[in-house]
């Protein structure tokens, strides 16, 4: 179910309009983009972004973690991000890669079956995982510096980590298991780089208030 809520949506039209001119900061073609964002009422915690700049904002991520605009914008910027580096294609060759390569090694060596299967982990565990791990981190950084650029308090993610912390239910999986930093690994990276990016921040604002 599509952008029932018009206030809701209205607010991440609004957040995303005032983000999309700094994207040029990482790509100046990127501006000219069809950027657009969607609200799906559910009561899932999550937000993706689609190919083409397509980004999905669930309402039980806003409304579950009572986001104010900074931290909405903290994660628009990283969905934003994954668009900008072309994270999702970069994925897609890798695993591509690495299932040829799996293909290849089995038909030069023999191996099949449960030792294939576990080459096949192997890989997954110690390159295409870490490999999303990356994306995810570099995703963080960038989204916020987006944020910030935008005027929006690039801190604001620190508290979007640390309620997630609080609302997950039965632990996350090892860091090296995941495709995503622990919460732990985030909140201290984020708390690194927000602090960076403080000045950019000032600045924005300043220059908003003279506009």
């Amino acid at each position: 179910t599509l952008n029932q809520d018009p206030v809701m949506l209205t607010r991440l039209i609004h957040i995303l309009d005032e983000m999309i001119p700094h994207t040029a900061h990482f790509r100046p073609d990127a501006v000219n983009w069809n950027w657009e964002v969607n609200l799906i009422q559910d009561d899932t915690i999550n937000a993706w972004v689609m190919p083409g700049g397509k980004i999905m904002f669930y309402t039980g991520l806003i409304e579950q973690l009572s986001l104010n605009d900074d931290e909405i914008a903290a994660i628009m910027g990283h969905e934003m991000a994954h668009e900008l580096r072309e994270h999702a294609r970069e994925r897609i060759s890798q695993a591509q890669v690495g299932s040829v390569g799996l293909s290849v090694v089995g038909q030069l060596t023999g191996v099949q079956g449960a030792a294939l299967d576990l080459a096949g982990a192997v890989m997954n565990v110690g390159i295409l995982l870490p490999f999303s791990r990356i994306h995810e981190v570099e995703a963080d950084r960038i989204g916020i510096e987006l944020a910030a650029r935008s005027g929006y308090d690039p801190a604001a993610a620190i508290g979007i980590w640390e309620r997630m912390t609080k609302l997950s239910q039965g632990g996350a999986p090892p860091e090296f298991l995941s495709t995503h930093p622990s919460y732990d690994s985030r909140i201290k990276d984020l708390t690194r780089y927000s602090t960076r990016l403080q000045p950019t921040y000032q600045q924005a604002l300043t220059e908003r208030k003279a506009n």
